[in-house]
């Protein structure tokens, strides 16, 4: 009697729970990330504007069919890095790729500044982010520009030592 009542106790708690475990998310490691690429990209600093409804959404019991890309219709509208700064300007459709890695989703707010490394496609450009980051970077903050201006300029660019 006692091993069914325990039994049926742990068969309600369902599947064990999982916790997504990410690198932190690091100016310098994605600029190294996009130069060791074999695609090219270029650093934007701008105000990211789309349709938040086409975000993906998680239905935790058909959690197996969240696509592991959406791609969404998006606008990028600020200024390009270059050797001198962020002074060229830059207003271009993009597509925003927001990934999925199982139940885990990126999300991203329009109208939100952006430091964003944009993937060079023969369709244009694609901003990739997934629920560790990727290569977007919200609201960055003055260091985090001077870190990526750094990079760009090829002074040191080492990421944060992890903890």
């Amino acid at each position: 009697m006692i091993r069914a009542l325990i039994f049926t106790l742990l068969a309600g708690l369902g599947a064990p729970a999982f916790a997504l475990t990410c690198l932190p998310h690091d100016v310098a490691r994605s600029f190294n990330e996009a130069a060791r690429a074999e695609e090219a990209y270029i650093v934007v600093l701008g105000v990211l504007d789309f349709d938040a409804s086409a975000l993906p959404k998680v239905d935790m019991s058909r959690q197996q069919e969240v696509p592991p890309d959406t791609l969404i219709p998006a606008r990028i509208t600020g200024k390009a890095l270059s050797h001198d700064g962020f002074v060229t300007d830059f207003d271009r459709a993009i597509t925003l790729n927001a990934q999925c890695f199982g139940p885990w989703c990126a999300g991203a707010l329009p109208g939100t500044d952006y430091l964003a490394f944009l993937e060079k496609r023969a369709d244009g450009y694609r901003l990739t982010i997934n629920p560790c980051g990727g290569f977007g970077f919200p609201n960055p903050s003055p260091e985090t520009l001077e870190q990526v201006r750094q990079c760009f300029d090829g002074g040191p660019c080492e990421p944060a030592p992890l903890r």
